[in-house]
């Protein structure tokens, strides 16, 4: 025990005695009898080393008063009333004279309203709330819920320099006028301008983990368009658990509006199929790829394979993982999946039972003006060349991070992407691997996604720049489908094309305003400048091909596309074509491809000065 440990202590004890003459004080109406009043002080020669021993048995002395809370409280209760119990017994059990009942009721009564009171009272005067509010200068803040999770932060924020809470807004009417930690429920989420601007608060926090994502989004929207600059905590599970920090409060993202629903995932599953086992993931470096791996070594695999061509993209995962996974076996290889030799070697040394495919060229129009060719080597013999060294080495599952570009596609990457799900599906069945595709969309905060170029374009005054004002796409979240694509691992037998549920489509000009109005500016402030359709890009995007159908699975959030096959004919064709011994122009690239991918219908390319921009369309 440390000297607070013992100041407490000394505190307590002294406590004890004083409460023993209170006690007998009350007990007899402020007279006590002299004969009661002489054995006060031998009595207290073991009253007070027994309070002693409890309090410290139970701990009392760990915590900090600096920081008492209801446990605290709760601990404190329960020492009292036990020594107050054995105290009573020792009485009865040795007939100690002139202790009547009324003091072994009153003493441990005034104890803990002693004890209890001092801890609370020094907390109070440290948070500067005991006489008045040393942090009135502190930033006014409003807080959207009046949960747990709000519980929480507040109880966090009454100890912050920076933020003071001056009221709470919820939607449930039955807690108007109330108070949560002393702060008022002042009203609804609708009245956030008028609260804003009757209470002078520039500043509001979201939580409201337990409400629908849609909930949330209406909440930051209302916030925004009041003027106010809007924060959160880092991530709703931190909010559940009542991991709130200060130091974690930051501005609400983009992604923190998206309107998706938590991923629930056959933990069971996943722990049956990766734990123990070797996994290789190519393109581990990447947005999607190094996600694949965060998720996969929570799973515990034997040795994790990150296998990705950029030296320097493989060192910063690496990094990561001796700080985040230090227990994860892991291998880093640096090679290119159209090298076959290097394939070989990396599959037969360390066969991996599952290879998650995620390395690919994405960019739209940048595959499709000077790079179609490549596109076709990259995307197409890639997966063509890892999906051989699977079957040869047997491993058990080969899943193929597609994307919803392959659907009906206009551009060259798209029809890259398709090639490659046809290529799986014709070596589906020639031995016991299982192929299994997954579709999804864009992905917020991915490399060459539009959410940076947004982020960089409004922090240097705009103009952000939109391709097109009716340019649609679906969004979802880097972890989010990561964790659907081992999902579709899982549950794949072989074969199939997995489409991820993602959600409804968003404008690309809507999500530029929403960035907008979070970092605090309006339409007039920061612009949108409207570009024009650029090559390869189709204003809507697909989930599913005409001539297909979707069929239901277990999970809620992934469907099977019945997309068309093709044999092993198709495929000795198609090999041909990749084998040409030279560089094929994007013309005839683009010729070639309606050959093989029948649905691809290549855009009219427009004419631009310049090809940029983010992946998929923005």
């Amino acid at each position: 025990m440390n000297i607070l440990g013992l100041s407490a202590l000394l505190h307590d004890l002294v406590v004890v005695n004083v409460g023993w003459f209170a006690a007998y004080w009350l007990g007899f109406n402020l007279a006590i009898p002299d004969e009661y009043l002489a054995a006060i002080g031998p009595n207290l020669l073991w009253i007070v080393p027994l309070h002693g021993v409890l309090y410290v048995g139970f701990g009392l002395y760990r915590g900090m008063w600096r920081y008492a809370s209801l446990r605290d409280l709760r601990n404190l209760i329960l020492a009292v009333a036990g020594a107050s119990l054995l105290a009573t017994a020792v009485v009865f059990a040795f007939s100690v004279r002139y202790v009547p009942g009324s003091v072994l009721l009153l003493h441990p009564l005034l104890v803990v309203l002693a004890m209890g009171g001092s801890r609370f009272l020094y907390r109070s005067w440290k948070d500067g709330q005991l006489f008045i509010d040393e942090r009135s200068e502190a930033m006014p803040v409003l807080v959207l819920g009046a949960g747990k999770a709000a519980a929480a932060l507040l109880s966090n924020l009454s100890r912050s320099p920076e933020w003071r809470v001056v009221g709470l807004l919820d939607d449930d009417r039955k807690k108007r006028r109330r108070l949560l930690h002393g702060v008022p429920i002042v009203g609804g989420i609708a009245d956030i301008a008028e609260y804003a601007k009757r209470l002078g608060v520039e500043h509001v926090i979201i939580a409201m983990p337990s409400t629908s994502p849609a909930a949330r989004r209406r909440a930051a929207e209302l916030a925004s368009e009041a003027g106010m600059k809007v924060f959160t905590v880092p991530d709703i599970s931190d909010l559940l658990s009542h991991r709130v920090s200060i130091s974690n409060i930051r501005k609400v993202e983009l992604e923190d509006l998206l309107g998706r629903d938590r991923v629930v995932l056959d933990d069971d599953g996943l722990h049956g199929l990766l734990a123990g086992k070797a996994v290789m993931v190519t393109g581990a470096g990447g947005s999607i790829g190094s996600e694949l791996c965060r998720q996969i070594a929570g799973f515990r695999p034997g040795l994790l394979v990150l296998f990705e061509i950029s030296e320097y993209a493989l060192y910063r995962i690496e990094q990561e993982f001796a700080e985040r996974f230090p227990d994860c076996s892991v291998v880093c290889a640096v090679g290119d999946v159209r090298n076959a030799a290097r394939l070989d070697e990396v599959v037969s040394r360390y066969r991996p039972q599952m290879i998650f495919h995620a390395a690919a060229y994405k960019h739209v129009p940048m595959m499709e003006t000077g790079n179609a060719w490549e596109a076709i080597q990259n995307n197409v013999i890639g997966t063509l060349r890892l999906a051989r060294a699977a079957l040869r080495y047997g491993v058990d599952k080969f899943v193929l991070v597609s994307t919803d570009k392959a659907v009906n596609p206009v551009n060259v990457m798209g029809a890259s992407k398709r090639l490659a799900e046809m290529v799986c599906q014709a070596l589906q069945g020639q031995n016991k691997t299982k192929f299994v595709m997954v579709r999804f969309g864009n992905v917020l905060g991915s490399t060459g996604s539009v959410i940076p170029k947004f982020r960089a374009q409004i922090d240097k005054g705009g103009p952000v720049t939109v391709t097109h004002p009716q340019m649609t796409r679906y969004f979802m979240l880097i972890r989010e489908a990561a964790q659907l694509v081992l999902q579709a691992g899982l549950m794949g037998r072989g074969g199939e094309v997995f489409v991820l549920d993602m959600g409804e489509p968003v404008k690309i000009a809507d999500l530029a305003r929403d960035m907008i109005r979070l970092s605090g500016f309006n339409d007039d402030e920061v612009k949108i400048v409207y570009t024009g359709v650029r090559p390869g890009e189709k204003l809507y995007e697909e989930e599913l091909a005409d001539a297909e159908h979707s069929l239901r699975t277990p999970h809620p959030k992934l469907r099977i596309a019945t997309a068309r096959r093709v044999d092993a004919e198709w495929l000795d064709g198609l090999i041909r074509w990749l084998h040409t011994d030279r560089v094929l122009t994007d013309q005839e690239v683009r010729r070639d491809l309606r050959q093989w991918v029948p649905d691809y219908r290549p855009a009219q390319l427009p004419e631009l000065k310049a090809v940029a921009g983010a992946k998929g369309g923005g």
